[in-house]
């Protein structure tokens, strides 16, 4: 009967060690059919006046992010907990990526009565209003031109400053989406509804004592985020600072804020952000004078529940202001997107999208307003400022459509 009473007491406490820490294996299959088609018009000698780009492709994230993940908890007593999330970006129509890249977040951290200290690379305290309060989530043709000026600008000069950082957008370029080495401070729950962070990521670059004015600062992130929710409210205040070069002269750095809301009524949900993104460049030896190219952007959607699904809508708006005062050199572009959503189960949904897009003087910001059927497309951003200058091509509409089905484990 003690041997007995032991191996109970055994199991007892195995029992409870067993729910102390969980982890959980998780991810999105997203796959469906898309389709882009980008008229652009034409001034070169022996080109049509008017050019038509399309491209059919069976895609991966058009309703959420294709992902696969691991993600853990351990109590460790007294409130305090210690977690880890390790989450790799997955293009399942060719079965690229996975567990060999876990570029969408690596992070441990330790939580608790004082908030949450998180360690590694996870989304940028100023991407989030982008995601929060876009009714399309930024996936897929309906995702917010916020979002695509963004991440072209940031891809674009990750490229003109030494090649695509982390491994493409998916994984993250200059800060915009997400941030290498970064130190995350959360709020904790419970404070009447308020919420926050500050983020700071190391450049890590080596200082060298024989170079004057210390190492590089590339790779450097600052930002925080603020914002307050009842449930039914929510609205928040974003801003980050991402560091592209700190010599002098030729400094450059990328600042964004944004303030987004959005208030769910029950029979409808309203969503809305405006932002504003500052390239602002100290000069080169060629541009001595400093000069700062702005990004106003404006969203406003609805979603809209009608039974087991939703129906998505919004209008978005990118006005683009040259820094160089060069006469008739600023651009805009709209963007006009409606999409629904099946929910068949909670884990398993049917979608389609369709968008709009029209640009004025994009000739005057090619690399972010896009040359290509490929400015719908978040996950595939292809800047061409040479096929532009050399071809004499003006973008000046895209539509885009895709529909497929998303499992989510």
């Amino acid at each position: 009967m003690k041997k007995l009473a032991l191996a109970l007491c055994a199991l007892a406490d195995a029992g409870a060690a067993a729910a102390q820490s969980s982890v959980t294996m998780f991810g999105v299959v997203d796959a469906g059919f898309s389709y882009y088609r980008a008229t652009s018009r034409s001034w070169g000698p022996t080109l049509p006046r008017q050019v038509t780009q399309s491209q059919k492709v069976l895609s991966s994230s058009g309703y959420n992010s294709s992902r696969f993940g691991f993600r853990g908890t351990e109590d460790l007593g007294g409130g305090l907990a210690a977690s880890f999330w390790l989450e790799a970006p997955m293009a399942n129509d060719s079965g690229a990526s996975a567990i060999s890249n876990f570029g969408r977040r690596s992070t441990v951290s330790l939580s608790g009565p004082f908030g949450e200290l998180r360690l590694g690379r996870d989304y940028t305290a100023s991407f989030w209003n982008d995601a929060v309060f876009d009714p399309f989530g930024v996936n897929g043709v309906g995702t917010n031109l916020i979002a695509v000026v963004n991440s072209n600008l940031a891809a674009s000069r990750a490229l003109a400053t030494g090649g695509l950082l982390g491994g493409g957008l998916s994984a993250g370029t200059d800060s915009y989406l997400r941030t290498s080495n970064a130190v995350s401070y959360f709020l904790p729950p419970g404070l009447a509804g308020l919420y926050g962070q500050v983020q700071y990521a190391l450049h890590e670059n080596v200082e060298v004592s024989t170079v004057p004015g210390g190492p590089s600062e590339r790779g450097r992130y600052a930002g925080g985020r603020l914002g307050w929710t009842d449930g039914k409210a929510d609205v928040a205040l974003g801003y980050g600072e991402s560091t592209l070069a700190s010599t002098t002269p030729g400094g450059e750095k990328i600042k964004s804020s944004n303030i987004g809301g959005s208030y769910d009524f029950g029979v409808v949900k309203v969503l809305g952000e405006w932002s504003r993104v500052r390239d602002v460049r100290d000069g080169t030896t060629a541009l001595p004078a400093r000069s700062t190219d702005r990004y106003d952007g404006l969203v406003a959607g609805v979603n809209v529940p009608v039974g087991p699904g939703i129906i998505r809508a919004s209008f978005a708006r990118v006005n683009f202001r040259n820094g160089n005062g060069l006469p008739d050199s600023d651009a805009s572009v709209n963007k006009l997107a409606l999409g629904y959503v099946h929910n068949l189960s909670k884990r398993t949904a049917l979608y389609a999208s369709v968008a709009r897009i029209g640009i004025r003087n994009g000739h005057n910001n090619p690399t972010v307003m896009g040359v290509t059927p490929l400015v719908l497309s978040l996950p595939a951003i292809l800047p061409q400022p040479a096929y532009v200058s050399t071809n004499g091509m003006e973008p000046r509409r895209s539509i885009g459509y895709d529909f497929g089905i998303r499992h989510a484990f």
